[in-house]
């Protein structure tokens, strides 16, 4: 294989810049600045070390990652400086643990991959944490910068992938690049909508001086002119790629921008809310976006007293019983409602478009994202008021705008009289006997009731996931991971692991469906190395159902959607974990099994529940596009 340097094809890459024009080579290598800056060639510092150093200033306390030569300096240089490395099985888990930590800490989520396979694995992920308006850090690997586009190991335009995906995408080009760069994304992944962000390093910005000139020098050059014009063109740009690389410089963290609504605004909303007579809220996990506390918005919601629908990030917001959380009926509230302020909430396909506005309410919609803020506007639905700012401050300032003033107290009651009504439905339905197998809402309903208080549940999974969102109630907020807007499959390796790292005395459940454990069960292994114990529930029906709910009666063929009721169990045994197989002889001791299930996981082990599941018409017609 190729040395990851790649030396071997710097020669061609510097005649060809030769011919390409002397002056322009010259200037390209910074030839101005190394006269007032010096390259320190006996440094044995790297690259690595300046990124490490950023982070460190940052609060970053996490680096997830899978290994990689090209990166290799960055988690060096971190586990010395306190940062602690967290090696996955895959890629895509480390950008989703990345992606939790940010939602759980306020702070910017970090993973560093390898060069060409590594980023190209991260794909999804990052669209995910971009949908979900996560501030993320991705730090990719790359070639060196004489051989980019050469055919070096794993060299592709990695620029192009992730410009489309991330709000700030940058390729460091000489070592003093680093430190403005790593501040300058880390501020931006933050600012205005929270997102992802990428950093190239080519592997010559990251490796001592001595190692880079050994790579990157030629030993036998051309003779004659070729050969000194080669031979000068290589020496300036090792010079330049170090010059000036150990300077003292600034690494605090930059000042980040979050819009706000103006007086104004807040004082319109006001006047509206105080004239409703049946106000509704919808929260999106926009509203728990630092820099407004979860609690102070939980406070503020509870003085207003006006009824809330709870999605994403913001499902646990109000508690598990709160008299002003709605979790049924929405669309018919909606209906009735006379002002809907959507706060972080997107009229995409979950409000159907828009469609279930009703046309004579008064909508308040607040967002960070002037995209997402009137998406579909022109179509379904028209704000009263379009605000361009941060939701969970804005709700604050309604809160105190309002002091003494509360929503009328018969409109909450009679929704959460339906609500009530629902739910004893829907629990009744736990009690019904399945054909085979135990019946996925009485287990639902189990753990729901055994859960500890502190618990975190990360939803990975499609049919019995849909399922848990209707039953498991989160017990505060930012007890609740989801995807988001993307729907993505195979979080749940990747977010409990940063829950578990976020909130390492909280009980953080995984709850999977059969199709959507595939993804991510090889981390079981990463539990166990790095003690992260978490407690994964598997819905095992060997169906993808959420597909097939659709696909059998549409079309008649269940094609491609058969599974197989695998021993889940005896897989995470195996990596490491303690697995238990759950079926109907086990009715009558489910409690206990999920007792003893939360004990292992208590004792550090975590542990798989292979609980294997029954049909339900239970969300009958939903579909899955």
């Amino acid at each position: 294989m190729e040395p990851v340097f790649g030396g071997s094809s710097v020669l061609g890459c510097a005649a060809g810049v030769a011919a390409g024009g002397l002056l322009l080579a010259a200037y390209k290598l910074g030839l101005l600045y190394q006269l007032f800056h010096k390259t320190e060639t006996q440094s044995p510092r790297h690259g690595g070390e300046s990124v490490a150093e950023v982070l460190r200033a940052h609060g970053i306390k996490y680096v997830f990652t899978l290994v990689g030569g090209h990166i290799s300096p960055i988690l060096v240089a971190c586990e010395k400086v306190g940062i602690r490395i967290v090696d996955t099985r895959h890629e895509a888990t480390a950008v989703f643990a990345a992606d939790a930590v940010a939602r759980l800490s306020g702070t910017v989520g970090v993973a560093a991959v390898t060069a060409g396979p590594g980023l190209t694995n991260t794909v999804t992920a990052v669209k995910n944490a971009q949908m979900a308006e996560s501030p993320l850090l991705l730090i990719g690997g790359a070639a060196g910068t004489l051989l980019q586009g050469r055919g070096a190991l794993q060299d592709i335009d990695q620029m192009s992938l992730f410009k489309p995906l991330c709000k700030f995408c940058a390729s460091i080009r000489t070592i003093r690049e680093i430190v403005p760069t790593v501040r300058k994304a880390l501020a931006v992944a933050q600012s205005g909508t929270p997102g992802p962000v990428f950093i190239e390093f080519p592997i010559d910005t990251l490796y001592p001086y001595h190692l880079v000139s050994k790579e990157f020098g030629v030993k036998n050059p051309p003779k004659g002119l070729m050969g000194k014009i080669v031979s000068w063109y290589l020496g300036n740009h090792l010079m330049n790629l170090f010059a000036g690389a150990w300077e003292t410089r600034d690494v605090s963290p930059l000042p980040v921008d979050i819009p706000q609504a103006t007086d104004d605004q807040v004082q319109r909303c006001i006047e509206l809310v105080s004239r409703a007579k049946k106000p509704v809220i919808l929260l999106g996990s926009q509203a728990t976006l630092p820099p407004t506390p979860v609690d102070d918005i939980r406070k503020a919601l509870e003085d207003l007293g006006i009824p809330c629908f709870l999605g994403g990030m913001s499902r646990g917001m109000l508690g598990k019983n709160s008299p002003i959380h709605i979790r049924q009926n929405r669309r018919d509230a909606l209906k009735e409602a006379d002002l809907v302020l959507l706060a972080g909430t997107v009229c995409d396909f979950r409000l159907s478009y828009g469609r279930v506005l009703n046309r004579r309410s008064k909508i308040i919609a607040v967002n960070r994202d002037k995209t997402q803020l009137l998406k579909n506007s022109d179509m379904f639905w028209k704000p009263t008021i379009a605000i361009q700012g941060d939701a969970g401050s804005l709700l604050v300032r309604l809160s105190k705008g309002l002091k003494g003033h509360r929503c009328p107290a018969e409109w909450p009651q009679g929704l959460k009289a339906g609500d009530d009504t629902k739910e004893n439905k829907n629990r009744s339905k736990a009690d019904e006997k399945t054909d085979h197998h135990l019946n996925p809402l009485k287990v639902l309903h189990c753990v729901d009731e055994l859960m500890a208080e502190d618990s975190i549940i990360v939803a990975d999974g499609g049919d019995f996931v849909g399922s848990a969102a209707y039953i498991m109630r989160p017990r505060g907020p930012m007890r609740w991971l989801d995807p988001g807007a993307f729907g993505t499959l195979g979080v749940g390796g990747g977010f409990a692991l940063g829950a578990k790292l976020c909130r390492p005395d909280s009980e953080v459940w995984i709850v999977y469906g059969d199709g959507s454990l595939g993804y991510s069960v090889a981390e079981f292994d990463t539990f166990t190395r790095h003690k992260t114990p978490v407690i994964a529930l598997v819905g095992n029906d060997a169906c993808w159902s959420q597909i097939a709910r659709e696909q059998v009666p549409i079309l008649g063929s269940n094609v491609a959607c058969g599974l197989a009721f695998t021993d889940y169990h005896i897989v995470a045994d195996g990596y490491g974990g303690k697995g238990y197989l759950v079926g109907r002889e086990d009715e009558d001791r489910l409690s206990d099994v999920i007792r003893r299930a939360q004990k292992e996981c208590e004792a550090g082990t975590a542990t798989l529940l292979n609980v294997l599941i029954g049909k339900t018409n239970f969300r009958e017609g939903s579909i899955s596009v």
